[in-house]
This record gives C-alpha cells, sequence and structure tokens, in this order.
C-alpha cells in the first residue's frame, strides 16, 4: 500500500502567503520562505506553490520568490500560476520545480497538457481543477476561481489524465477555507472516473477530516494550508493519528 501524502499549500499573491474562504476574502498569513522552510523540516511530503493572481493579472509567475523557496525546501515542490506555455512550464522547473501545476493555462489552450508531458514527462505535469457544484453539475473554474466555464469536473479530468497528466489536484471552492470537511461526494465521482493519483484540496478543518478523506475516497494526498498556517496542528500529530487509525503514512 502506498503511503498517504500530506501536502500543504502556499498561496501567494504579491510575495506574500494568503488564505481565505471560498477563494474570497483573502488575509495576509506569512512569508512564503520561512513557512515553505518551516513545512519542510516538519514532516510535510511534499509542497505546494501558487501564484494565485498570476492568471487573473495576465502575467507569468514570480520567479524571485520561488528560486527563494526552492532554495530552502528538500521535498517534491509543486508550483502553479500563470502557466500557459512550454516556456512557462520550462522557467518555473528551472527556478526549481519539480512538478508544473497548470490549471486557466489548459482551459485556454487544452493540447498543453499533451505538449508539456511530452516534453518533460507525465510525472511533471499537474492538472489542477477548481471546481464547484452548480445547478448542472460539478464545473470547473478558472483565473483562480472566478470564471465559470462550461466544463465538467469529472470529463475534464478524465481528458487530462488522457493527455498525459500525471496528477489531478481537485480544488473544492465550496469548501474552500471552511475548515468542515473535504467535498467526499465530488472527490468520489473523480477518483472513480481516473486512474492517475489525486490530491485532495479544500475543506480540512481538523485531523478527524482527513482520517475521512482517506478511509472514504480513493485519494493519494490531502492538501491543507489554514490547518497548517494556523497551526491548529502539527503535520507529525496528524501522521501518528492518521497511522493509529491505519492509515499508511510517511512517519
Amino acid at each position: 500500500m502506498l503511503a498517504k501524502r500530506i501536502i500543504p499549500c502556499l498561496d501567494v499573491r504579491h510575495g506574500r502567503v494568503v488564505k481565505g474562504t471560498n477563494f474570497t476574502s483573502l488575509k495576509d498569513v506569512s512569508d512564503p520562505v520561512g513557512l515553505a522552510e518551516f513545512y519542510s523540516r516538519s514532516g510535510a511530503d511534499e509542497l505546494v506553490f501558487y501564484d494565485i493572481v498570476a492568471s487573473a493579472e495576465g502575467r507569468s509567475l514570480f520567479c524571485d520568490v520561488l528560486k527563494g523557496v526552492a532554495s530552502k525546501v528538500f521535498i517534491p515542490l509543486t508550483v502553479g500560476g500563470g502557466i500557459n506555455s512550454l516556456d512557462d512550464f520550462d522557467r518555473v522547473l528551472k527556478c526549481g520545480a519539480d512538478k508544473v501545476s497548470v490549471n486557466s493555462g489548459a482551459i485556454k489552450n487544452p493540447s498543453l497538457i499533451r505538449e508539456a508531458a511530452k516534453k518533460y514527462g507525465n510525472q511533471c505535469v499537474v492538472l489542477s481543477m477548481d471546481v464547484k457544484l452548480c445547478d448542472d453539475g460539478y464545473k470547473v473554474y478558472s483565473l483562480g476561481g472566478r470564471v465559470r466555464t462550461e466544463l465538467d469536473a469529472v470529463k475534464w479530468a478524465v481528458f487530462g489524465e488522457k493527455s498525459g497528466a500525471g496528477e489531478i489536484v481537485v480544488n473544492s471552492i465550496d469548501t474552500d477555507g471552511v475548515k468542515k470537511g473535504f467535498d467526499i461526494a465530488m472527490l468520489k465521482k473523480i477518483t472513480d472516473a481516473v486512474n492517475i493519483p489525486v490530491v485532495a484540496s479544500g475543506g480540512a478543518g481538523s485531523i478527524e477530516d482527513f482520517i475521512d478523506l482517506f478511509k472514504s475516497v480513493n485519494v493519494d494526498a490531502g492538501l491543507g494550508a489554514s490547518v497548517f498556517h494556523y497551526r491548529d496542528f502539527s503535520i507529525g500529530e496528524l501522521k501518528r493519528q492518521l497511522k493509529n487509525s491505519g492509515i499508511e503514512v510517511r512517519l
């Protein structure tokens, strides 16, 4: 059995880590470099770095902050935000990323997934999906959750896998920052439809939420932000309780 991964997420806006609720009401949290170093030393399995306003502002990801983060972490680093071309993939990989997360760029140009997988390998390409439950089903949103598309979330995940993405991160807009648990129903639909690793994001509020996630859905990792940033519990404490609950993790 593969160990479940615990992944802190740094949502970075203009050089600072921020966090909000349902992708809005963002509040300043910390310096990304110091926080990344803390997580690297605290037992995180991987780290995610999102420049959350790059796509909305129509610019490339700020590489100076990314280089600082990459210099301080010794765990796999996934980076996203403003990834619209193979040149963007190349730039962030040279800045220290191990995997590149593409979201709005893939919505605008779906062939980017296949092109990047062919050039850099499937393991390098992460399809990030911001998903919200609408009257007509689970829909994918672009530009940091600001713009609804007509893409069905499950079909988009399947397309991503067929195009060569090696992993999918599913960000629930409905549960983001609410701290009342992951969107189990939505995650089940997506994990039932694909065979590549799925990372669940949005809703972590307690250790029990992670236990429920891993016991209810076949996801490979749980991603958290607020609970780790505000020290609701440590990654070490979380992993020990997961282990005690029969869930395989790396201690």
